[in-house]
């Protein structure tokens, strides 16, 4: 379990490393990728397999023009950076598309960050003309659900449970069929 001072101490030591990234590779778009898991627990088996699956599925779409990788597995949770030398538009339009095409897309936070005025920014999803993430039981956006409260800690991992056991399945289905070796 982690508590909200860690959280936002975490918080704090990631965007100093992403400030550090983006120094150190001038001209190039950041990408990183979080675990979106509500509760206390932010590291545990499902992180670590949202995590992957986030990373394996951005390896897929920009490993052969990557800069710089770097995996991290912290107590507050799952965290990947990757460089590339591509247009942040570019790169925010490819992650928007894995965060609401792959079946744990949901889980995932994928921000793309440049670097402007010495601070590391974000390009947000309405600069593309998409609309808020929306909750994971309602079609309200998240951000609204969660300041309200409107599910339960409990109906939240219920629902990423279900969405991981279903991903697990397949996958382990899709190793384990004819051809696939």
């Amino acid at each position: 379990m982690i508590s909200l001072e860690q959280l936002l101490k975490a918080r704090d030591e990631r965007c100093s490393k992403q400030k550090k990234l983006l120094e150190a590779f001038p001209g190039r778009t950041l990408v990183c990728l979080t675990v979106q898991l509500p509760g206390p627990v932010k590291r545990s088996r499902n992180s670590l397999l949202v995590g992957g699956a986030g990373l394996a599925a951005l390896l897929e779409r920009f490993g052969s023009v990557l800069s710089h990788v770097q995996v991290r597995d912290l107590p507050s949770g799952y965290e990947a950076y990757l460089l590339l030398p591509l247009p942040a538009v570019a790169v925010k339009r490819i992650c928007c598309e894995i965060e609401q095409t792959h079946p744990l897309g949901r889980l995932m936070d994928i921000d793309v960050l440049t670097l402007e005025d010495g601070s590391p920014v974000p390009l947000d999803r309405s600069s593309l003309g998409l609309g808020e993430r929306t909750c994971l039981l309602c079609p309200q956006p998240a951000r609204y659900c969660m300041r309200a409260r409107t599910h339960s800690l409990e109906e939240l991992l219920g629902k990423i449970e279900t969405m991981i056991n279903e991903y697990s399945e397949c996958q382990t289905f899709t190793d384990n069929s004819p051809g696939s070796r």
